[in-house]
């Protein structure tokens, strides 16, 4: 067993399904991720942990890697953290791995990239099995147009006309890396799009999807989209898809705790 007395940066690995909570930031209104992972974590460890996290994800969306950091003097093996948090049975929510971290890391601040899914259910009748992760869209979409159009989002632009009102970031540049758009192997009815990118504005990857489907359907040509993402104009891009369809995938960090390489 670890002595108490000095703490050290911990951080951790979580997946979660957004459904059952209120996104991921404490709140006063409903039950959230952060108010649930520090409930466990506190009684898990027998200290008061408040915990930082990644992103600030909203209401159902969801997260297949998230990671978090907190300072602690817990007693217990950083090694055992997940599996005596998972043995709480969190409903939704589920810790992959913990590991000490250099004391200037943060899980927010220190991450160079992040890769989010974006799920989209293309049939006329929706699934009992994906309604609540994705977005189910009943009529025919050009599929071709879209994928030409996610080029279109890759490199350094201003990404004003696809953030919602009520984000806070200094700069709305960002370089998307990658964004593609694919069939799911394991739904023939639901396409996949992924995008990467150094860092995202508030609801910028929902916008860009609710775009891509404005392609599809014929309401914005793949030939205006450049014109549209310059033009910094909110109004004249595609809407804001629904939360359930929306993934983060991954999130990069390098070996200075700004990279993957602090994360085992």
């Amino acid at each position: 067993m670890e002595q108490s007395g000095t703490k050290r940066r911990i951080a951790m690995e979580l997946t979660y399904d957004g459904v059952l909570y209120h996104g991921w930031q404490r709140q006063n209104n409903g039950l959230s991720v952060q108010q649930k992972v520090e409930e466990v974590l506190s009684e898990r460890t027998g200290r008061p942990i408040c915990v930082t996290g990644c992103s600030r994800t909203d209401a159902g969306v969801h997260a297949l890697s998230y990671v978090l950091h907190f300072d602690s003097d817990m007693r217990i093996p950083v090694e055992k953290l997940a599996d005596a948090f998972n043995s709480s049975h969190p409903v939704g929510i589920i810790a992959k791995r913990a590991w000490v971290a250099d004391e200037a890391f943060h899980a927010r601040y220190s991450a160079i990239g992040k890769t989010y899914r974006y799920m989209f259910w293309n049939a006329r009748t929706r699934s009992p099995f994906t309604e609540k992760y994705s977005w189910h869209i009943p009529y025919s979409l050009d599929i071709a147009q879209m994928q030409t159009a996610c080029a279109v989002f890759v490199g350094k632009h201003d990404f004003a006309g696809f953030m919602s009102a009520g984000g806070s970031q200094k700069t709305t540049v960002r370089t998307v890396r990658r964004c593609e758009l694919f069939r799911d192997p394991q739904w023939a009815e639901q396409w996949v799009m992924e995008i990467e990118a150094d860092g995202f504005l508030y609801n910028m990857v929902r916008i860009i999807a609710g775009t891509l489907v404005s392609v599809g359907c014929g309401k914005i040509s793949v030939a205006d989209l450049p014109e549209i993402l310059a033009s910094c104009d909110r109004n004249r891009a595609g809407q804001t898809a629904p939360p359930q369809g929306l993934f983060l995938k991954e999130i990069y960090y390098n070996a200075n705790g700004e990279g993957s390489d602090d994360i085992p």
